[in-house]
């Protein structure tokens, strides 16, 4: 560990800073095997002399207040106290330079890990002559040419969102307060079907859903798979007629005996139902929680713009990745692939929460991820690799007014504390993740400080997935993705509220 020099004394530039002790370099072997664009197995060699000179420094330690049958504390000899407790000392020396080597590996080779050395520390032992010898196997971030990623070409969608955009959304807010009524004639787009769902393999029922309320759009989307001409399908139903379509589940769904398998769903119509739409009343735009309908309309534009932002940077994430990778193609190993899905959905659902983006949307957007989930983790990962290496050469961090703010974004669309969001966030680990958006939105917007633009039109969204949160296979479990508060939902809110009406 390095000392900075004082002011007053240039003979102290040796000297460890008060409270801190000055680590000696170990004498390492080291040899490293690359097998593949991640992954590194390393096998480190300790030499004996550091071996004895972290027992001497454990045991110069523990002298002072050893306490050994005898003889008073401290005043034991030695050697009877290295013999007595060799075995506690062993496990504390094993234990720091195994932590020593490692990080001394991974400084001196300049590896980029992005996880922790996966071995078993107690099953390494100390031998009682001759170095000590280990090995471990490291994923590291691949090791590419940097291509130039000034002056890209890029294609950005804008749009000034006119009073009638407004208008028309603001249209869409209120059918989440509208009320489901009955529905006397056949189902047509938009309106809402009760549904029982079969999903039956052959003859065999794999899995069966009751009283299902779900809305008729172009596609049904499950976990693991969707029902693309969903709205086709229902268009024209009534009550106690069944529909019947098959489709085949991903290869990453959560029933591994059925993945990629063809499966059979029925929908069995218990009811139609359509939307009766409120007056925007004073009482309905207090239950919103704004005090005007002009208030309204700014939270709805605002959400609006937040959200053609998110859907300009992950245009501008794509055209750049797709751009950068042609230089930099690795392979990733599976194993990653699979312990990053998770993470790479957490990081998803965050960046669309702060963004504006409704319950709906969130589940539909998951629901995509989770039916190509190596596909689509192997896709993010390749971008954050590219774009930290972009913030590594241009010494782009994270900054605490940047966690504030984000945080702030995130608690806004959940209509929380940012106090109470982030002790959640701390305590699920997902610090991580928002410092990662934080420094690909900067490494994005350096991008385009840089690129040269051509403005395409942006059109406004409009709803055409339902999605489902549960799998047309079962065997689901339960997920870490965090669920937004339910009471939260409820409690609702203008830029929630218009959220979750652009779904609709």
């Amino acid at each position: 560990m390095s000392s900075d020099m004082t002011d007053t004394d240039a003979t102290d530039i040796d000297e460890p800073i008060e409270g801190e002790e000055k680590k000696q370099p170990l004498d390492l072997k080291v040899e490293i095997e690359a097998n593949g664009a991640c992954q590194r197995h390393i096998t480190v060699t300790v030499s004996r002399e550091d071996i004895d000179r972290y027992f001497e420094k454990a045991f110069s330690k523990l002298m002072p207040d050893a306490q050994v049958p005898g003889f008073r504390a401290g005043r034991a000899p030695r050697k009877l106290v290295r013999s007595r407790f060799r075995k506690d000392v062993s496990q504390q020396v094993r234990g720091e330079i195994l932590m020593d080597a490692v990080g001394q590996v991974t400084e001196d080779e300049k590896l980029a890990a992005i996880s922790e050395p996966d071995f078993d520390p107690m099953a390494i032992e100390i031998p009682d002559e001759g170095p000590m010898t280990f090995e471990f196997d490291l994923e590291v971030r691949p090791e590419f040419d940097m291509p130039d990623w000034k002056g890209l070409a890029i294609d950005r969608p804008t749009r000034e969102f006119t009073d009638d955009d407004v208008e028309s959304r603001m249209n869409e807010l209120l059918s989440e307060h509208a009320q489901q009524v009955h529905k006397d004639g056949p189902a047509e787009i938009g309106d809402y079907v009760s549904l029982d769902i079969i999903v039956k393999d052959g003859e065999r029922t794999i899995h069966t859903t009751e009283e299902e309320i779900v809305r008729v759009l172009q596609t049904l989307s499950f976990r693991d798979g969707s029902v693309k001409d969903f709205g086709k399908l229902m268009t024209g139903v009534t009550p106690s007629e069944t529909r019947e379509a098959t489709i085949r589940l991903s290869r990453d769904a959560a029933n591994e005996e059925l993945r990629g398998q063809e499966v059979t769903i029925e929908f069995k119509v218990l009811e139609v139902r359509r939307l009766k739409l409120p007056e925007l009343t004073p009482s309905l735009l207090e239950e919103i929680g704004v005090e005007s309908e002009e208030k309204l309309r700014e939270a709805v534009k605002t959400s609006m713009e937040r959200q053609l932002a998110y859907q300009r940077d992950r245009g501008v994430r794509g055209q750049i990745t797709s751009a950068l990778v042609q230089t930099a193609d690795w392979d990733l190993p599976p194993e990653m692939l699979d312990r990053q899905a998770d993470r790479e959905l957490q990081r998803s659902v965050l960046e669309l929460r702060r963004s504006g983006f409704s319950e709906p949307q969130i589940r539909a957007h998951e629901n995509e991820l989770r039916q190509n989930s190596r596909t689509e983790t192997a896709r993010a990962l390749k971008e954050h690799f590219i774009l930290e290496r972009v913030a590594e050469v241009e010494k782009i961090d994270a900054e605490p007014s940047d966690y504030d703010d984000e945080i702030a974004l995130i608690a806004d669309q959940l209509k929380d504390s940012p106090r109470r969001v982030r002790a959640r966030m701390e305590k699920d680990g997902q610090m991580d993740a928002i410092r990662n958006q934080i420094i690909e939105r900067k490494v994005i917007d350096a991008i385009l400080e840089h690129a040269k633009f051509t403005d395409t039109p942006y059109d406004l969204p409009h709803p055409e997935v339902e999605a489902i949160d549960q799998s047309a296979g079962g065997g689901d479990i339960e997920h870490d993705i965090p669920e937004a508060q339910k009471e939260a939902l409820a409690e609702g809110g203008p830029v929630e509220l218009e959220a979750r009406a652009s779904e609709r």
